[in-house]
Formats: structure tokens, sequence, C-alpha cells
């Protein structure tokens, strides 16, 4: 008989009452649940187990909730990310927005409000197979910098002493990882995820280049 895994969902407050309250609420979800007081604890978990969604306050100490969101989209590109804000955090619920979370809540949180947003990314962000979500190697990362900056196969395979066949193999992973049908959407998501940033050159007009002003006369 097939075993069925629980979804599991961390959730990172400084606050043991808040960390309770939403423990028992998404509990009743049929999830599983682990609680952290702060960032680094779920960030050492959050390398080594598998996590559906994330829900951290923003106010935190030592590394805050838009920190925490920043670090956990490096090691899991795919992890959706809900974001606690309190009254007043609105501008700061914003820039955790613009840098990856998939909606943000406000304090006081009420299981009216909570369990159907939570219930809702799960489902939205469910991977379509087992491949997605995996974090990119090292090796991953680095082919995908030098496919952002415009190197072939060939090129990348010769820089990393690798084979082409290697680099087609890894290509075909970080596309899958990511879930995208081609070269232009993998740039993209992976920009919009914050896994590399585009070189200066290629910020205007993507990889199109106007050919120099004395070929446009000849036309």
């Amino acid at each position: 008989m097939r075993r069925i895994t629980k979804q599991q969902i961390f959730v990172v407050d400084d606050e043991p009452n808040v960390r309770k309250a939403v423990a028992r609420t998404l509990e009743k979800l049929g999830v599983e649940v682990r609680c952290f007081a702060g960032a680094a604890g779920c960030l050492r978990q959050l390398s080594s187990e598998r996590c559906d969604l994330l829900i951290t306050d923003v106010r935190m100490p030592k590394m805050d909730g838009i920190e925490l969101l920043a670090e956990a989209k490096r090691v899991a590109p795919w992890l959706p990310v809900l974001v606690i804000t309190g009254y007043g955090d609105i501008p700061l619920a914003v820039r955790a927005i613009k840098t990856g979370a998939a909606d943000f809540i406000e304090k006081p949180l009420h299981k009216e409000t909570l369990s159907p947003k939570v219930e809702s990314i799960l489902k939205w962000n469910s991977p379509p197979d087992s491949y997605k979500g995996r974090p990119l190697t090292k090796v991953e990362l680095k082919v995908l910098r030098l496919i952002v900056n415009g190197k072939s196969n060939k090129e990348i395979a010769q820089l990393l002493r690798r084979s082409i066949r290697t680099i087609e193999d890894h290509r075909s992973h970080i596309m899958r990882r990511l879930a995208v049908r081609n070269a232009i959407e993998m740039v993209e998501r992976a920009i919009q995820m914050g896994l590399v940033k585009l070189p200066p050159h290629r910020i205007r007009g993507g990889d199109r280049r106007e050919p120099p002003k004395s070929a446009q006369k000849r036309t």
C-alpha cells in the first residue's frame, strides 16, 4: 500500500503563543507543522528537510522575515512563503511580495482567514512532479549563471571543463526544477527568484543587439 506523505509547513515567529496558535490551526488541515523561534533554525532544517510552505513573521530579532525570505529562496527556489505582518507593516509586506513572497497576512491572525489562504497556496504551489522544487546544485547554479550571461552549451562546457552532453543534462535538470519550457523562461524565472542577476549589457533589449549604423545604411 502506497504511503501518503503529508505536506509540511514551517512556521517562524519569535512569539511562542503565535507559534502554538498557528500550529493548532494548521494541523486541523491535515498537514505537519514545524515551528521555529528564529530564522537560523529554520534555514538549517530547510537545507535538509522537505517544506511545502514557509510562514514567517516580518519583525524578528537577528534576521527578519524579509531576510529569511531571500535566504529561503536561495535554498529552495520554489518554496512559497507567506509573510505575517503587524499593524503598520504594510510597506514591509509590499517589500516581501517584491522579494518573492506568495502572499501576506495581517495580525491578529484568525483561522477564518489563515486556513483558506494556506490551503490555496498549498494547492496552487503543489509540484507537478518530484523534480520540481528541488534546490539547484552548485554546478547547476554555475551553469545557470553562464546561460544568463549568454554562453552557449559549448562555451559553458569549455569553461567548466565538462562535456557538452553533461552541460545539456544540467540544462535539462535546471529547466525541470524551475518548471520552464525554454531558455527565455528559464532566465526570467531565475531572475524573478533572485538566483541570478541580469548582466548590465542585457538589461535593455534582451539578447537582441542592433547592427552597426554602417550596416543599417546598406539595407
